[in-house]
């Protein structure tokens, strides 16, 4: 895709991620200043006619290394949220987290269901 069309595509990304960090009361996350400071380096940076621009260039890889660097911090949020907010787990709690089963416990004699 030509880079003007990779650009905005980026930019989009970029500011999905803002929205899903703003989920609460407040601002909206247009009136963030990383949302204004997002949309003025690529105002600043547009395509030129020039065959190559290197700070398109750099604004691009800057770009989507912060847009991986927001994507991998709402990961690992869920990720921790997920494994680290229960508290103390059982055993079974734990093995069925990890995909196990314990073993069933026999019947009979001194041992009960």
């Amino acid at each position: 895709p030509p880079p003007a069309v990779m650009a905005v595509r980026l930019l989009r990304e970029l500011l999905r991620e803002l929205r899903i960090l703003r989920p609460g009361p407040g601002p909206r996350y247009r009136e963030t200043a990383a949302y204004q400071l997002l949309a003025a380096q690529f105002r600043r940076h547009r395509v030129t006619s020039e065959k190559l621009c290197r700070a398109q260039h750099e604004l691009y890889h800057q770009a989507s290394t912060y847009l991986c660097l927001l994507q991998s911090v709402r990961q690992h949020l869920a990720l921790h949220q997920e494994y680290h907010s229960k508290g103390e787990r059982s055993t079974r709690d734990v093995a069925q987290l990890v995909g196990l089963k314990l073993p069933q416990q026999p019947g009979g004699k001194g041992w009960e269901k």
